[in-house]
């Protein structure tokens, strides 16, 4: 077993573990940039390869790799350790990247990106799991802002090179750039991470790894085609939903049985774990809302370049790690349940502001609502997840973690779905004609889209009215906050 450090040596990169902290660092980078580097190049790859009808899958192959595999990784990183598991998860995407690079069409391209999203699935989790290894709880906080100023970079960095290599006619090296970013990741982290693991007999739940696997992959693509690939109403959706479904039952009754379940009953028995996993579904979904139709949105409605409107949207990347890295005064004062109402109290004053203006888009409304709304988040997302990690021990905190990431994921798949059937809707009755991202032409029409984003502001401002009702359910930690800050 690790043991958890709990000093209150300085946090930072020049620190004892600052080389620890620098190579988390440099692995989130991979999962982050890749974020955002492709969609900028979408239309130079699709003139090279062609089936533009199948772009899409670029992004839903990914995101579906990466919710799957992230439970599995977690459990498994709960027996082996993080280190293997990093390791392998960064081995995946160093493959898959390459393949990517070398893809001679679009349907190889998608498989690839499949391989790419199972590295991330490993990737993701166990960043954030080591640290809540080798940093306490007064610690993490300040932490978790140095890895939020990675997704803020990468924010920039990401469309930034993705449009340069397009530009350059080389959008292969989109994916080849993450070669020398996966050795300089791997090397860091072979050298710097050192971890002692209690090794005694495990009992792998193959059967329920597969049921996971098969049922998390339907539902997850019925939910993410639905109206884009197939009609809602359909033998495709039927399928997806139906087996989905069924797999989904069988696993649940094989976790039951299981010596050492994938997804233990537990995690969703615990009020304070099941109420953060469903606030981290709200951040999945509020998140998913504003990164899909503000920056759309502004370069239809008001014209302005994808380089304007995705700085308005990266205003929201700036608030989140501000005050992620300041959440730790907070927690340790107010406790984590009165730091995540007050989070919630900035995203639903963030998501109220584009609700309401969102029939007179403005670029300069946009930025301060999606700054204010990344406030808010900060101190949501962060504290709310090192809450749940405090609560457990080593050999149950990558599950944790792994569950409350995959609820994210989740949260904005299911968001996705929603938004676009009720945003598509509402387009085609404004005459916009073919919904929005179908056919050949990229041309939004610039008061179509006015109603239709509208509607997800609304609906994500709904979501945080629920989000913030969730939250209200976690459990009161200040006599425990107390007690361990007077020890």
């Amino acid at each position: 077993m690790v043991a958890d450090v709990t000093s209150t040596s300085a946090v930072g990169l020049r620190s004892e573990r600052g080389p620890i902290l620098l190579a988390i660092m440099v692995t989130t980078g991979l999962v982050a940039i890749d974020a955002t580097i492709l969609a900028t190049a979408v239309p130079t790859l699709v003139a090279e390869l062609g089936s533009f009808e199948l772009f899409p899958w670029l992004f839903s192959i990914y995101l579906l790799g990466q919710a799957v595999s992230t439970p599995l990784f977690a459990k498994f990183s709960d027996m082996v350790g993080r280190k293997p598991i990093i390791l392998i998860g960064i081995g995946l995407f160093l493959i898959g990247s390459i393949l990517c690079g070398l893809a001679w069409s679009m349907p190889a391209l998608i498989a690839f990106r499949a391989l790419q999203g199972i590295g991330a699935g490993a990737i993701g989790p166990m960043a954030i799991t080591i640290a809540g290894d080798i940093y306490s709880v007064e610690e993490r906080a300040k932490v978790q802002g140095y890895i939020a100023s990675v997704w803020a970079a990468s924010a920039v960095i990401g469309p930034t090179l993705g449009g340069l290599f397009a530009e350059l006619d080389a959008w292969r090296w989109i994916f080849f750039i993450n070669i020398p970013l996966c050795l300089l990741a791997g090397w860091m982290l072979i050298r710097s991470l050192h971890e002692t693991v209690e090794h005694r007999p495990h009992r792998v739940d193959v059967l329920g790894a597969l049921l996971l696997t098969g049922s998390l992959g339907l539902l997850l693509v019925g939910v993410l085609q639905g109206d884009v690939s197939w009609p809602w109403v359909s033998w495709q959706s039927a399928i997806a939903f139906g087996l989905g479904g069924l797999l989904l039952v069988a696993f649940v009754l094989v976790e039951r049985r299981a010596a050492e379940p994938v997804l233990p009953g537990w995690v969703f028995s615990r009020r304070l774990l099941l109420t953060t996993t469903l606030v981290s579904v709200g951040v999945g979904a509020i998140l998913i809302g504003l990164a899909s139709y503000v920056p759309v949105t502004l370069e239809a409605a008001l014209g302005v370049s994808p380089l304007v409107a995705g700085l308005a949207l990266a205003a929201l990347t700036i608030g989140w790690p501000i005050s992620a890295s300041l959440s730790g005064r907070l927690y340790l004062t107010l406790g984590f349940r009165m730091t995540v109402l007050i989070g919630m109290v900035f995203v639903l004053l963030g998501t109220g502001l584009l609700a309401a203006f969102a029939a007179t888009p403005s670029i300069a409304v946009s930025a301060i609502a999606c700054f204010i709304t990344g406030l808010g988040l900060g101190l949501v997302a962060t504290p709310s997840l090192i809450a749940a990690q405090a609560s457990v021990e080593w050999n149950e905190r990558g599950v944790v973690t792994g569950t409350n990431l995959f609820a994210r994921a989740v949260g904005q798949a299911v968001a996705v779905a929603i938004f676009g059937a009720v945003a598509n809707t509402l387009y085609r009755a404004a005459g916009g004609g073919s919904a929005l991202g179908e056919g050949a032409s990229t041309v939004v029409d610039p008061l179509a889209i006015i109603p239709a984003a509208q509607a997800v502001f609304v609906g994500a401002l709904l979501c945080a009215v629920v989000t913030a009702v969730v939250a209200t359910a976690m459990p009161d930690d200040r006599p425990a906050r107390r007690a361990m800050m007077d020890s």
